[in-house]
């Protein structure tokens, strides 16, 4: 019975093991920001094609996308940043994630990459990072977009929900003795869909607290709620003077 259970506890673990981006992205990369100390982190794949850009939802990262970037890359080139207070991203305030914040970040980050003259570009955006998109369109400062993807936003629905966030955020598991157990309770949950997305994206939502000798969320979603209106507020009207293709998920993984 006991050789059963470390059976059982083994194969528990080797399934809810991380996975390494580079299964799925080509490269990661640091843009360093001029003129300022923000550093945010990229993955990219592909060679050819339009730029598809993404940005990831509220307390996830830019490899909430790898499943998808690995079918995206077969026709396109991908990046996924880390916005910031997220993933392996650090800014100077980690907590300023405000609309007009975030928007400035994703400019200079594509002009870093790109300078003034970036190709042809797709942007797709997961919830938070879904408003986000919507906004950097309604700006009509990137020439070369050609379309946008928006997964998992709708106004009226997200402004009515928000006054429930808090207690949501405070009723999720906060702590995890390994990263293995996060990736398990982020599928049980219902937070990530896939097993082999959570396996790969969750890893970097976490940090690891030495005083506490546990796992942390790495953003600190409770403290931003400031911003939360802002996000979402006035996004329909934008949606409408876009070309913006919605999809409706309980998840983008």
């Amino acid at each position: 019975m006991v050789s059963y259970f470390k059976f059982f506890e083994m194969s528990s673990s080797e399934k809810n093991a991380p996975l390494d981006w580079s299964q799925y992205f080509d490269k990661e990369d640091d843009v360093a920001i001029p003129a300022s100390n923000d550093v945010f982190h990229i993955y990219t794949a592909g060679t050819e094609g339009p730029v598809v850009f993404c940005l990831h939802g509220g307390g996830y990262s830019g490899l909430s996308f790898a499943v998808s970037a690995s079918k995206i890359k077969e026709k396109a080139r991908v990046v996924a940043m880390d916005l910031r207070g997220h993933g392996k991203s650090s800014t100077e305030n980690d907590i300023d994630l405000s609309v007009e914040t975030m928007c400035n970040d994703v400019f200079a980050v594509i002009k870093e990459l790109y300078g003034n003259y970036p190709p042809t570009m797709i942007l797709i955006g997961h919830s938070m990072g879904g408003s986000i998109v919507v906004h950097v369109a309604a700006r009509k400062s990137l020439s070369t977009l050609a379309g946008l993807v928006v997964v998992d936003v709708v106004e009226g629905t997200t402004m009515t929900s928000l006054i429930h966030m808090q207690k949501i955020l405070s009723n999720r598991m906060q702590h995890f003795s390994s990263i293995e157990k996060a990736i398990e309770w982020s599928v049980r949950a219902g937070s990530v869909r896939n097993i082999d997305s959570a396996r790969v994206s969750i890893p970097p939502t976490l940090k690891y607290d030495e005083s506490k000798k546990c796992y942390l969320y790495r953003t600190e979603l409770e403290k931003t709620e400031q911003y939360w209106k802002g996000w979402y507020e006035g996004l329909s009207d934008n949606v409408s003077k876009n070309y913006v293709v919605t999809v409706y998920l309980n998840t983008l993984q």
